[in-house]
């Protein structure tokens, strides 16, 4: 049983075959932490195109029940289309840290036509992170803004190690892979 149910990740149900796709321009909008679904809803009682993607995910709660949520695929971001107005409203919502522009908005439209046709076969999904295990990062929001290390992953979660060159030991903190900008 889900703990809520799926809600509406693209609007219009036909964006990403329409022409408009094609003909508008596209905005890689990156959301207050944990907004996606926020702003979602915004859009869509704002009739603002949109697709932000949404995967099932299935775990066993601490007493033994089968759960199932529904996560964005793309932590942070929703995608919006349209002109100007519509890029102001989005920002008005009040649910959206940045606005980037998307320069290549071919390719942008070819890659989410993809991950929709994945997502709607049912098979299991998981994120790919940027971030390899190895990588020198610095993390640019949160309690942790402005420390620098190296991405060590461990099973489902992304730690950040901070280490004594010297002494080749140190400490090591979850991260969330958006908090962190590789250098």
């Amino acid at each position: 049983m889900p703990i809520l149910k799926r809600e509406t990740d693209i609007h219009p149900e036909g964006l990403l075959v329409s022409p408009q796709a094609l003909s508008q321009p596209w905005w890689a909008m990156y959301t207050m932490a944990r907004q996606e679904k926020k702003l979602a809803r915004e859009l869509l009682r704002l009739d603002i195109p949109f697709y932000a993607p949404l995967i099932e995910r299935r775990y066993r709660s601490p007493n033994g029940r089968l759960r199932t949520s529904y996560e964005p695929l793309f932590g942070n971001y929703v995608f919006v289309c349209g002109e100007e107005e519509a890029r102001y409203q989005t920002i008005c919502t009040g649910a959206v840290s940045r606005c980037m522009p998307v320069p290549l908005k071919e390719e942008l439209v070819a890659d989410l036509r993809q991950i929709n046709a994945l997502i709607s076969t049912a098979a299991p999904l998981a994120p790919e992170s940027r971030l390899e295990p190895g990588q020198r990062v610095r993390i640019r929001n949160g309690s942790f803004a402005g420390y620098e290390g190296v991405i060590v992953r461990r099973e489902k979660d992304i730690r950040l190690q901070v280490y004594v060159r010297f002494m080749e030991q140190g400490v090591s903190v979850s991260i969330e892979d958006c908090q962190a900008d590789p250098i």
